[in-house]
């Protein structure tokens, strides 16, 4: 096998971790981490399997107890209690211990505790919630992984058949630190790779048959209207897919229709001009037929007659097909321009080899052939069980267009991050059926941005796509500036990146993983910390028609929480409806976030580093944010290719903002940065900037719709320090009365009720006089919860 096929691995657990006795084998790979094996034949394995590839951990503090019926590992965090008999519920089990050395309880052979969820293969035809498989978490405080039955990796790069029967277990009992147990999970199956900035950006696909001129056309409409993309996708009918029967149906396929598309190479070059990254869709399930322009070399390398048209049958456990599906059929697109590809498998997981899924062996080698030419390796493609994070982008697959369908992708894309698999990528706004709803595509939309990839997709219904104009002129404009927020957040998604994939943190996480102790954390399965800085609770039902917004009932961990778009201030520790009408939907910062983005008031679709960026620090606690860059699709991922720019925000009887100078690899970033500094939740206050302890000029401006401090500053070289300082320390208060103004003036009600609402809400001395007043109106539940919020957001 070519060497681009060998993945990186250190199977060989450490021996000194090693128990083992004639039929069982104990290797500790943490204190709260075991691999559990049994054999018959005493022969253990010590090759990569499809989910672990290192085992060579440091080897931890444990003691071993033995006599001859008897074998007990004690650990800082498990006891494990064994007969030395086969594997049973009798003679096999370990108990688990907190963090403080409390005892969580006690797992048997065979036991399956309750899981917090795992992900699934696919979304395809999916309208509303669907079974999850399992992951890696649950509230009991332990999960076993079986890899008894998942195939193992050669050194050589070859995948084969395990030959001996017996029971491979890994047994997690990490109590309720999710994030460690997701962290030892990344050591042992590999990190998540570091993916392409650009990927980060907005992706087109449609299931439609484009010409080359349509598309260039949408393209440059795009750009006319300012709505960023950065991955164009051309679904199936890129290649022939009306060809003669005899060949079978023209699902598969590898030739351009050149009556679409005349001049592939030209098209490609084209979009790659417009700063786009361009990924193919293909469904390789039905091999390569005569019709096929490469079918000629193919058929002639791996001894098929050409002359009978013999096909090429599919079947990726042959390596002499492999060799030639890649070389023959994908290397030659890709040096027309093809940047990466869209496998999309949905046939049943059989092949010659019993137990070998063909979308994993899809996954796995088209992957590691992504990095051929020299670039960072990316494929899209659909979840093949737990490993799969190695292989990201994931295609969810074709979900139904319904309200019931976006309320399950919250959800569903959080709880993935519980079995590793943390870049999902979802057809936002749904692909198929249902039916048009203008506020449910925007809805999606908005989700889309937050989200870990934003690909609008649809199918060839020619009433059924994507593009802002097609909706009305209130949800085109809200679509459009949420596409362009998603290209802003880009500064702040690549830093998470880098962050999912060094240290373990996937950029979407339930509320569990910090406050695994709060029951309400499990109660709120559709919100999500999303990043480091930012909390998001998409809305995923229709507004009310008397009051124009729509409710999302969140629990807000302790402290304080600043709304991302208004500079509304939360108390947190407790249960809370917010309310949105369909401008927004809350998404909320912690006090002293930090959340770098790319100002983009000079236009432009680029995702590389900007030139200009905008810095929302959000008031009311210390914080501390590192900026990370590198040149955004290098090969390999190496500390010397980084540059971080640190920012500092100290709150206290002095409050200041830093940004200090860049270090690291300053190559890959613009030597002169212009700062658009956005201090949300001030009070209004006078700042002064200083550049290298230079006092320099700068324009200042005061959002009091947001309690924003807006400083803008002049180019100014990154390699100096950049402080701000405030004359005087305040916090905005909510505008109550002006935003329970703004929400009765749009509401659907009489106009005296009106007046009276809005009498109380001004008269009132205290928050729980209105709320009593309010409360003998018989309000309208929507209108009530609104200025519920509104009264109530600090306690």
């Amino acid at each position: 096998m070519p060497e681009r096929f060998r993945i990186p691995a250190e199977p060989r657990a450490r021996p000194a971790a090693v128990i083992q006795g004639e039929n069982y084998r104990f290797t500790i790979l943490t204190a709260a981490l075991i691999r559990m094996e049994y054999s018959e034949g005493g022969r253990f394995e010590d090759r990569a399997s499809q989910i672990v590839l290192n085992r060579a951990f440091p080897v931890p503090d444990f003691r071993v107890n033995e006599r001859e019926d008897r074998l007990e590992i004690v650990t800082e965090r498990l006891r494990l209690i064994y007969d030395k008999r086969p594997f049973s519920r009798y003679g096999l089990r370990v108990q688990v211990r907190n963090g403080v050395g409390h005892l969580l309880g006690t797992w048997h052979f065979g036991d399956r505790p309750e899981q917090l969820g795992g992900t699934a293969r696919t979304l395809d035809n999916a309208d509303g919630a669907i079974p999850l498989e399992e992951g890696l978490l649950s509230r009991a405080g332990y999960t076993v992984v079986d890899d008894s039955r998942s195939l193992l990796l050669e050194e050589n790069g070859r995948v084969e058949p395990r030959t001996e029967e017996g029971t491979d277990l890994y047994f997690f009992g990490y109590g309720r630190d999710y994030l460690k147990c997701l962290r030892d999970f990344y050591r042992l199956a590999g990190a998540t790779p570091l993916l392409p900035r650009y990927a980060l950006g907005n992706w087109w696909s449609r299931y439609y048959k484009y010409t080359e001129a349509e598309y260039k056309a949408l393209m440059e409409r795009f750009q006319a209207e300012q709505i960023p993309f950065s991955v164009a996708v051309l679904d199936m009918d890129w290649h022939l897919v009306e060809i003669d029967p005899k060949y079978g149906s023209g699902w598969t396929g590898y030739t351009w229709n050149r009556e679409l598309f005349p001049d592939p190479p030209g098209f490609l070059a084209w979009l790659h001009r417009k700063g786009l990254r361009v990924t193919l869709n293909v469904h390789p399930a039905d091999g390569v037929r005569a019709f096929e322009a490469s079918y000629p070399a193919m058929a002639e390398e791996l001894g098929l007659n050409v002359a009978e048209e013999e096909a090429v049958e599919f079947d990726p456990t042959d390596p002499a097909f492999l060799r030639a599906y890649f070389k023959d059929l994908h290397h030659p697109l890709e040096d027309e321009g093809v940047d990466f590809w869209w496998i999309d498998w949905q046939q049943e997981g059989v092949t010659r080899v019993p137990g070998l899924d063909p979308l994993w062996m899809l996954n796995h080698y088209h992957y590691l052939d992504s990095g051929r030419r020299g670039k960072r390796r990316l494929t899209f493609s659909r979840y093949a069980g737990l490993g799969s994070h190695r292989y990201p982008v994931g295609f969810s697959g074709d979900t139904i267009v319904t309200w019931a369908s976006l309320d399950f992708q919250p959800y569903f894309t959080a709880t993935a991050s519980n079995a590793g698999n943390g870049w999902w990528s979802h057809d936002i706004g749904g692909h198929m059926n249902g039916y048009l709803d203008d506020e449910l595509a925007t809805r999606w939309v908005q989700f889309g941005v937050f989200s870990p990839i934003l690909r609008l997709h649809s199918s060839a219904s020619p009433f059924n796509s994507k593009e802002p104009w097609r909706f009305n002129e209130t949800a085109a404009g809200i679509m459009k500036d949420y596409l362009r927020l998603r290209h802003r957040l880009v500064p702040y998604l690549y830093t998470m990146n880098r962050n999912a994939s060094r240290n373990g943190l996937p950029l979407v996480r339930p509320l569990y993983y910090h406050e695994p102790e709060q029951p309400e954390a499990y109660e709120a399965p559709n919100q999500y910390y999303f990043g480091t800085e930012l909390l998001v609770c998409p809305i995923t039902g229709p507004v009310h028609r008397q009051t124009g917004v729509a409710g999302f009932k969140a629990w807000l961990p302790a402290g304080v929480w600043l709304d991302f778009f208004s500079g509304r201030r939360y108390d947190g520790g407790r249960r809370l409806t917010l309310y949105r009408d369909l401008k927004q939907i809350p998404v909320l910062a912690k006090a002293g976030a930090i959340v770098p983005m790319a100002d983009l008031t000079a236009y432009t679709s680029s995702t590389d580093n900007p030139h200009c960026l905008e810095i929302k620090v959000f008031a009311g606690a210390d914080g501390r944010f590192v900026l990370w860059e590198d040149e955004g699709d290098s090969a390999e991922d190496r500390d010397e290719n980084w540059c971080g720019t640190e920012m500092l925000f100290q709150w206290g009887e002095e409050i200041s903002f830093t940004i200090r100078p860049v270090a690291g690899n300053t190559a890959v970033v613009p030597k002169i940065r212009r700062w658009k500094l956005s201090f949300v939740g001030f009070a209004e206050t006078t700042v002064r900037a200083s550049a290298s302890g230079e006092e320099v000029a700068v324009e200042t401006d005061y959002d009091r719709e947001s309690g924003a401090i807006v400083v803008t500053l002049p180019g100014t070289p990154v390699s100096e320090e950049i402080r701000i300082t405030f004359a005087a320390a305040g916090v905005a208060g909510n505008e109550v009365e002006r935003e329970a103004f703004v929400l009765l003036d749009r509401a659907q009600i009489a106009f005296q009720l009106k007046e009276r609402i809005f009498r109380v809400v001004k008269e009132a001395s205290a928050p729980a006089a209105a709320l009593a007043s309010l409360a003998s109106m018989e309000l309208d539940e929507s209108l009530y919860g609104a200025l519920c919020e509104l009264l109530t957001a600090r306690l």
